[in-house]
């Protein structure tokens, strides 16, 4: 995998990531390339608590073998989507293509005030890019949605909002979701977090994302890049 410096869109380094045999809880994956897990969310604060709950369940679909992306920090410094114009620059290209070539997405947002965060929400706006594509929107794709917020009712109504918005985007969202309170729990540089029952739901959550992609593979659905 690439290396992951904060606030950097990240890709595997060769193609062979694309097309290395992966071993996971429902068996080899022998297709022509690794089931691909775009995360997106956090902040542009590097290292906030949101982006480290990230890269735990980032982890966690690793392990069901999955290739991961992330697209974090200053790589959601977007202009307000605007449907109206064409023109988009290289970081919302390269947004608007991870999620095309995506088998599965993470995303996590701070709870501000009470709901997602306004960076998370823009970042979300650009998937409207792909209403013309022969997978539109998050069609087919599973979405793992985490809420990192201070305070329970803040983390509960934000994973609300997330969840109305990925069933509006076409996505499935899994069947665990994560309202995770960061007055009661936080998340280390090492990528650990201070409870373990956080940590082992984050991968969980992960896991389901690369599974649902596996299983739609198995099922004989196309490569999200072809339709």
């Amino acid at each position: 995998m690439a290396s992951r410096a904060a606030g950097v869109t990240e890709f595997p380094r060769t193609a062979l990531d694309l097309h290395r045999s992966r071993t996971s809880s429902l068996g080899k994956v022998t297709a022509k390339r690794a089931i691909r897990v775009l995360g997106l969310g956090g902040s542009l604060r590097s290292g906030s608590q949101s982006e480290r709950a990230l890269r735990i369940a980032l982890s966690g679909a690793e392990e069901a073998g999955a290739v991961t992306t992330a697209v974090t920090g200053e790589a959601l410094r977007l202009p307000f989507y605007d449907a109206g114009v064409s023109e988009r620059g290289e970081l919302a290209v390269r947004l608007v293509d991870a999620v095309r070539e995506s088998d599965g997405v993470i995303v996590v947002s701070p709870g501000y005030h009470g709901a997602l965060s306004g960076l998370v929400k823009n970042a979300l706006d650009y998937v409207e890019d792909l209403r013309e594509d022969s997978r539109p929107y998050l069609h087919g794709r599973a979405v793992g949605l985490i809420a990192v917020a201070h305070g329970w009712q803040a983390a509960v109504t934000t994973l609300n909002q997330m969840r109305t918005i990925a069933h509006a985007l076409r996505g499935w969202p899994t069947p665990l979701g994560g309202a995770v309170n960061s007055a009661e729990v936080k998340f280390d540089e090492a990528g650990g977090a201070s409870e373990e029952r956080t940590e082992r739901n984050l991968r969980l959550i992960g896991r389901q994302v690369a599974e649902f992609g596996l299983a739609q593979r198995a099922a004989g659905f196309g490569d999200p890049t072809h339709g």
